[in-house]
């Protein structure tokens, strides 16, 4: 084994990477309305979500279906439809996670994004900084929420999980 090239070795697949997120679509179809501020918002998360996430589905990797993962999400009939599947666009499982505990957080971020996007504008430095503390508040505990519902179903990390949080949120917006 030790004459082997390095990239013949047998690797895990945490140690292949494979534990992650490689691409994220949203269902255009469920996108009702969005502007400039949630547009960057939108490309900015998936960007970092790309960049750097963890992402272990139980019951696909139980089943043998390693990643890297394409993630799909959509909502449909108040629910957060996650398809996973790999790669190669193989469907390997399709989480849905009720919504009605996310409707409040949701609200109230939108509402706080709100008077960020405006304090950006017109506010005097502090009085952003104060906005954007409350809603990074807003934000993290939506993140904790999402970690406790995805519990047994998807091992992730902090940082995924507010992504994915505001991915959730581009698709709630009415206009």
């Amino acid at each position: 084994m030790a004459d082997q090239p390095r990239d013949s070795l047998p690797r895990s697949p945490a140690a292949a990477g494979a534990y992650r997120i490689a691409r994220v679509t949203l269902d255009e179809a469920t996108i009702l309305w969005r502007n400039a501020d949630v547009e960057q918002e939108r490309r900015v998360a998936i960007y970092d979500l790309i960049e750097e996430n963890v992402f272990k589905p139980v019951r696909s990797v139980e089943r043998g279906g390693y990643g890297p993962y394409n993630l799909h999400l959509s909502v449909t009939d108040g629910r957060l439809a996650m398809d996973i599947s790999d790669t190669a666009g193989t469907l390997l499982e399709t989480l849905l996670i009720g919504m009605a505990r996310f409707r409040r957080p949701i609200r109230e971020y939108f509402a706080i994004c709100d008077s960020y996007y405006q304090a950006i504008r017109k506010a005097t430095p502090m009085e952003i900084e104060t906005i954007d503390m409350a809603r990074r508040g807003i934000h993290n505990g939506a993140a904790e929420l999402l970690l406790e519902r995805l519990e047994g179903k998807v091992e992730t990390d902090f940082a995924t999980a507010r992504r994915l949080f505001t991915l959730i949120c581009v698709l709630h917006i009415k206009g």
